[in-house]
């Protein structure tokens, strides 16, 4: 299995997942045109695309998602609530799979767990995707860890979650006051302490490769991000043989392959 997220952060976010010549599309808020360019930075091609998992309603995460699905003709894959939800975003696809929440699905050489998470929309997901060998846990857009996400993210091989905030640039931001509220809600997004502790209880010697991601660019920094994660974790990050890479919202991360060691 190997993943690259595409790019992540208030303006769009996407990450591709592929296994054995089959990918998925995680999210698609870029446009349809910026998709296959992130594609191709990362030496993948759009047809090597099998579908397109959809983690919520935001434009950020759907945007592109309705033009690359009847573009390439692939499905889309998402839930009930999210679809409708999501309106003109997501009409008309090529094609429509709709899964429940918590119920794991196969599809193409992936099983897929959908598993809810904490945002302000109609019924958000993480996903873990299995491909036989590999397990990638992906969780952004949450404003709380719940036990039910840290289950699924256990044991994971690869792992892309989000710290969103630092606490005092978010305060100090020019973000009205009921927004800086919305974001540090139990609906919103993970600060960077809340992110550390998320990553500290997710070590195992299994995983291998950790992408932190939906960075803000008005209320974070990756300075801030890594003095964060150094601090607390770079002996055990050491120990048990992690990498960790933050993603950017204006460039293609690393593809990283969960084969190697």
């Amino acid at each position: 299995m190997r993943f690259c997220v595409l790019g992540s952060g208030s303006k769009g976010n996407s990450t591709v997942v592929e296994s054995a010549g089959e990918a998925l599309l995680i999210d698609a808020g870029f446009s349809g045109v910026e998709i296959e360019r992130r594609l191709a930075a990362a030496g993948l091609a759009p047809e090597a695309v099998r579908g397109i998992l959809i983690t919520h309603e935001h434009g950020d995460h759907v945007r592109g998602a309705g033009v690359f699905s009847r573009k390439h003709r692939v499905p889309l894959l998402v839930n009930a609530a999210t679809f409708e939800a999501a309106g003109k975003a997501l009409e008309n696809p090529y094609g429509l799979e709709i899964f429940k929440t918590g119920t794991p699905f196969a599809f193409g050489r992936f099983r897929i767990h959908p598993f809810a998470v904490s945002h302000d929309t109609a019924d958000p997901v993480g996903f873990r995707l299995d491909d036989g060998r590999h397990r990638l846990g992906y969780c952004t857009d949450t404003g709380t860890v719940s036990r039910l996400i840290h289950h699924h993210l256990r044991q994971c091989h690869g792992l892309v979650i989000e710290s969103n905030h630092d606490p005092v640039m978010l305060r100090n931001s020019p973000y009205p006051p009921a927004t800086q509220q919305r974001i540090r809600s139990k609906g919103g997004h993970l600060a960077n302490p809340q992110a550390v502790d998320f990553l500290a209880s997710l070590l195992h010697n299994g995983l291998r490769h950790v992408v932190l991601a939906h960075i803000s660019e008005t209320n974070n920094c990756h300075r801030l991000v890594e003095a964060a994660v150094n601090d607390r974790l770079a002996a055990e990050l050491t120990r048990h043989g992690v990498t960790v890479s933050l993603a950017r919202q204006e460039a293609v991360g690393p593809l990283v392959d969960l084969r190697l060691p």
